[in-house]
C-alpha cells in the first residue's frame, strides 16, 4: 500500500458495531473479492471488499474474516484468515502478510491460515445457530457475474441446510453508512489530497491544454502525496462534453472560451472523496458562463441549507428542485408556461438537471445507505447540483463532501476554491 498505515481502531469499533447487531449464538463470514480476468492471462487490479475491509483495512486477496462472539474458546471469537506466506509465489507476486502484519492492520489477534481454515469453521459453525452471509446490497448494484459472495452462499446453505440464515448486507447498510470520527480523518486526508491537486491543476489549465494531460497531472498529484489513486475514474469534459455525466474520454482539446468541468477525488486508505469543479479554459468566466455558474453555487449553497437529519433524500431532492425551478427562470432557462405545464413525474428543471443531487460517500463512490430513510447524524454525502444546457453547448457542476452533524452538516471542502472569485484569483497566478 502506498498510504501510511491506519489506526487499526477504525476497524476494531467498526467490528464492534456489527458484533453488537448480531443475534445470539451466531457466527458471521466475510469472503473478499474475487481476482477477476482480463485478458489472456492478465488480471484486473485487484479491490477488496469493501465490507471486508471495513472490517479489517485488509487488501489481500483470498482473506476472509469470521465473527463468533459466542464462541465457547474466546480465542477464537474474531479471527482473520490470510493466505499462508509462500516462497514462490512471492517471487512472482510479491510479499504476502504475515500473522503479525494482519495483526497490525486490523487489530484482530487470532490468524490462522486459508489452508487450515474449512476444518475448523465446521467445527464452530456446528457450534452456532445462525450464519451471517454477506452479499452485495448496493442499491445502484449492477451484478451481471455471479461473485464470490453468492457462490460462497450456495455452497454454505448446501453443506449447512438446517441453519438459519441471515444477511449481513443489511446490518452493513445500517452501520457503514453511519462514519466514526476515525473513519473521517481519513476521508479528510483523501480530501486534502483532492484539495492540492485541484490548486495544482488550476495552474496548468489553458487554451490548447489536452483533457487527457489535465487527467495526467491529477494521476501524478494523487499518487506523488501517497493516495492509491484516483477513488473512480476521472472526468474531465470541456465544452459541451460536460454535458455527459460520465465522460470519461478524456481525449479532446480545451479551447478559449469553454468552461471544463472536471469531477475527481483521491482514494486514501480505501476511502474516496468526490469533488466536482467547473473553470474557465481561458482563466476568466464569461458573463453568461458566470451567470451559470453562480446560479449553480447558489443552489449547492441552498441544498447544503436543508441537508439535516430528519430530511430524507426524496424530500430534500424535491426542494432542491423547487428551487432549481425559480433559479433557472431568473436566468432565462425556464418560462413561466413551462412550469405551469411541468409533468410533475418530470419536471421542467429535468431539462437542465438530470441527475440527483447527493449520494452517500466513503468506502465507495456511492457508499452504502438508504436512499429513503430519514438522514442520519454521521452519514457523509456529496452535494453536487448541476446545470447543462444543450443550446449554449455549456456544463456546470459544483460538488462538495458534507459530515452530516446533530444540527446539520459540516463541509469537509471548505477550504477548497469555489467561488468565481476565488477560482479567477488562483488560476491568474
Amino acid at each position: 500500500m502506498k498510504y501510511l498505515p491506519l489506526n487499526p481502531d477504525i476497524f476494531v469499533q467498526n467490528r464492534k458495531r456489527f458484533v453488537e447487531k448480531m443475534e445470539r449464538n451466531a457466527i458471521a463470514i466475510f469472503n473478499s473479492n474475487d481476482e477477476l480476468p482480463t485478458n489472456g492471462d492478465q488480471l484486473h487490479k485487484f479491490k477488496q471488499n469493501s465490507d471486508l475491509y471495513w472490517l479489517t483495512g485488509v487488501e489481500q486477496e483470498d482473506t476472509l474474516v469470521i465473527l463468533f462472539p459466542d464462541n465457547p474458546d474466546p480465542k477464537y471469537r474474531e479471527v482473520l484468515v490470510l493466505v499462508r506466506p509462500d516462497e514462490l509465489k512471492e517471487k512472482w507476486n510479491g510479499h504476502l502478510l504475515r500473522a503479525n502484519e494482519g495483526t497490525a492492520i486490523s487489530g484482530i489477534q487470532t490468524i490462522i491460515w486459508l489452508d487450515t481454515a474449512d476444518a475448523l469453521m465446521q467445527a464452530w459453525v456446528h457450534l452456532a445457530d445462525t450464519i451471517y452471509l454477506n452479499t452485495n446490497e448496493n442499491d445502484r448494484k449492477a451484478n451481471k457475474v455471479l461473485v464470490r459472495d453468492y457462490r460462497y452462499a450456495q455452497l454454505m446453505k448446501e453443506r449447512f441446510p438446517l441453519h438459519h440464515y441471515r444477511r449481513s448486507a443489511k446490518i452493513m447498510k445500517e452501520l457503514r453508512a453511519i462514519k466514526t470520527a476515525l473513519e473521517i480523518d481519513v476521508l479528510q486526508k483523501a480530501i486534502d489530497i483532492t484539495d492540492i491537486t485541484f490548486r495544482r491543476v488550476m495552474q496548468i489549465i489553458k487554451p490548447g491544454i489536452m483533457e487527457y494531460e489535465i487527467e495526467a497531472e491529477i494521476y501524478h498529484s494523487f499518487l506523488s502525496q501517497r493516495a492509491t489513486g484516483p477513488g473512480y475514474g476521472s472526468i474531465i469534459a470541456s465544452g459541451d462534453r460536460a454535458r455527459t455525466l460520465h465522460y470519461v474520454d478524456n481525449s479532446r482539446e480545451c479551447k478559449d472560451g469553454e468552461l471544463i468541468l472536471m469531477d475527481f477525488g483521491a482514494d486514501y486508505g480505501g476511502y474516496n472523496a468526490d469533488l466536482s469543479r467547473t473553470v474557465p479554459v481561458s482563466g476568466k468566466f464569461g458573463r453568461r458562463q458566470k451567470t451559470v455558474y453562480n446560479a449553480c453555487l447558489h443552489l449547492h449553497h441552498y441544498a447544503a441549507s436543508i441537508l439535516k437529519p430528519g430530511i430524507s433524500i426524496v424530500d430534500y431532492t424535491e426542494k432542491v428542485g423547487d428551487e432549481a425551478t425559480v433559479v433557472f427562470q431568473k436566468i432565462g432557462l425556464l418560462k413561466k408556461s413551462d412550469i405551469k405545464n411541468e409533468n410533475p413525474e418530470n419536471r421542467a428543471y429535468r431539462k437542465y438537471l438530470y441527475h440527483g443531487i447527493s449520494h452517500h460517500l466513503g468506502l465507495d463512490v456511492h457508499d452504502l445507505g438508504t436512499r429513503t430513510a430519514p438522514v442520519k447524524a454521521g452519514m457523509v454525502f456529496t452535494i453536487e447540483p448541476g446545470i447543462y444546457i444543450e443550446e449554449e453547448q455549456m456544463g456546470v457542476r459544483i460538488e462538495n463532501n458534507f459530515w452530516i452533524t446533530k444540527n446539520g452538516n459540516k463541509d469537509l471542502m471548505k477550504n477548497i476554491p469555489i467561488t468565481v472569485e476565488e477560482i479567477e484569483a488562483y488560476m491568474k497566478k
